[in-house]
């Protein structure tokens, strides 16, 4: 059963195919973070723009590379939300004129449920139940996933998520956007101890908040307007670090899990990568982080998820289906449309 997935939540077109909901046969992105960069940050009009032009391109790229044709496909997964609305608008529209032209099923995909398919991928012999951290530019949610449509929130930002924080860093000292890569790098250099950085609502609960952190990296840039870039960094990003770490580990250990998955662009980040194993090791849980090319808004993540609704739960959508820019994760997947 090869499966379409289409990916325009945000400002990356992606589009994957497929075969049984786990061989990726293409997965192929454009990233419009060029055309942003000079706003420093996405604007919605633009990316909705670009999506419409470079939609139809990417599907016929993603069919000729994986060596199939339009009659091959049974069945478009889209992302209808959450995310900015007219970048979800083109890719729902362009997935339900593709099921009624091939005449075969439409299943829309939460967003943040697909990032928990990129773990299906990379680790198909690691199943639920285990919670879930999912983190990136716009989203910061902690989730216990007793099975892939069971889900249920039990933290999440109250403010700033945590790509959104290291984006904001990025704008105050001219790192350009999105900025988190760039961090990433220069924090390799750095001295995570340089600048004794808060750690927000550390030990308080499940929810986070990030926007603090912005303030007092703000306040200390004022007092050293020259500051050296890799401690700054470095620094910066070990405080978010420690937060994501810590919460998830005593949510892991409260809902009695012994696995932790990271999900989204952020859990690509180098640092998070090499913390949290040893600190999960010290408490006797493992942790999984998909491959790196899973991490950021991919569609092969939103196929993943489409193919298990449809082949495994027997859920296809309506084409009256809606975007959700606003659309809520938890218990999504129980849902009746």
């Amino acid at each position: 059963m090869v499966t379409l997935g289409i990916e325009t939540s945000c400002d990356e077109t992606a589009v994957a195919l497929l075969r049984d909901g786990k061989e990726i046969l293409a997965n192929v992105l454009y990233s419009q973070a060029d055309i942003h960069a000079r706003y420093g940050g996405v604007v919605p009009e633009i990316a909705s723009r670009d999506h419409l032009k470079k939609l139809p391109y990417l599907v016929e790229e993603a069919l000729k590379g994986a060596g199939v044709g339009w009659d091959d496909i049974d069945l478009v997964g889209v992302t209808y939300g959450p995310g900015l609305i007219g970048p979800l608008v083109v890719g729902v529209s362009y997935a339900k004129g593709l099921c009624v032209a091939l005449d075969i099923p439409f299943v829309g995909v939460h967003h943040l449920a697909a990032h928990l398919f990129a773990h299906r991928i990379s680790h198909p012999d690691v199943p639920p139940p285990f919670l879930g951290l999912i983190v990136s530019g716009g989203h910061t949610e902690l989730v216990v996933v007793r099975d892939w449509d069971d889900l249920r929130v039990i933290g999440t930002t109250r403010d700033d998520a945590a790509g959104e924080a290291l984006d904001k860093l990025g704008r105050l000292v001219g790192l350009g956007y999105p900025a988190g890569p760039a961090i990433d790098r220069l924090a390799r250099e750095g001295n995570p101890e340089a600048i004794p950085f808060p750690r927000p609502m550390l030990g308080e609960g499940f929810d986070m908040s990030f926007a603090g952190l912005k303030t007092a990296a703000v306040r200390w840039l004022k007092d050293h307007p020259h500051p050296d870039l890799p401690d700054l960094c470095a620094s910066y990003l070990e405080a978010i670090v420690d937060v994501l770490v810590d919460k998830a580990i005593r949510a892991a250990r409260i809902y009695e899990l012994e696995r932790i998955v990271v999900v989204g662009g952020v859990a690509a980040n180098t640092r998070l990568r090499e913390v949290f194993p040893a600190r999960v090791a010290e408490r006797g849980m493992e942790v999984f982080f998909p491959q790196k090319e899973l991490c950021t808004d991919n569609a092969a993540m939103v196929a993943a998820c489409a193919h298990f609704r449809f082949a495994e739960r027997g859920h296809r959508d309506p084409l009256s289906l809606s975007p959700g820019a606003n659309l809520p994760l938890d218990g999504w997947g129980k849902e009746v449309h």
